[in-house]
């Protein structure tokens, strides 16, 4: 479903009159008001311990519940994409996240609730503090480290974490 159609009456003014302007927009023929549907900002890490291992979860949630997956989750209201992933591994893994460098983006949709959310996905390689602090928490049900040989990106249950996870075991070959 098209999340535009959720929206029926205009946010500033409350008419009905809120109609689709784009295939990105909504406008309403009352105050003039136009929403556009931009993506929500979201955030993966891409953690290696001293032996080389990937940090991986499994999910303790839906969407792809019980499948693998990459630390990281949606930005914060006022949040840079740093400070999202910081705190996203902290809470799924317990580790504190010492560098975050930008690696790459790719656009995405995420299926939550019966909608399709429209996600930017920013992906970062990560130095953590301790690795010893490795504790699942938040929506991962378990954390392990995975040798790059070991990685099957078909075992992710999320589309561009598959695609991400393959973009960076390409740049590292």
């Amino acid at each position: 479903m098209d999340l535009l159609e959720k929206f029926g009456y205009c946010p500033v003014c409350g008419s009905s009159h809120f109609e689709k302007n784009s295939p990105k927009s909504k406008k309403c023929s009352n105050c003039g008001f136009e929403y556009f549907m931009n993506p929500a900002a979201a955030v993966v890490a891409l953690i290696t311990n001293s032996r080389g291992e990937l940090l991986v979860e499994r999910r303790k949630m839906e969407p792809a519940k019980g499948t693998l997956d990459l630390p990281g989750g949606f930005a914060d209201v006022n949040e840079t994409a740093e400070e999202a992933v910081a705190r996203e591994v902290t809470e799924e893994t317990g580790l504190e996240i010492t560098s975050a460098k930008y690696l790459f983006s790719g656009p995405n949709v995420y299926h939550y609730s019966g909608l399709d959310i429209q996600t930017l996905d920013i992906f970062f390689a990560c130095e953590v503090k301790d690795t010893s602090a490795l504790v699942a928490g938040d929506d991962a049900a378990e954390c392990f480290w995975l040798a790059p040989e070991e990685i099957h990106t078909e075992l992710f249950g999320l589309r561009s974490v598959r695609h991400g996870l393959q973009r960076w075991i390409e740049s590292r070959s």
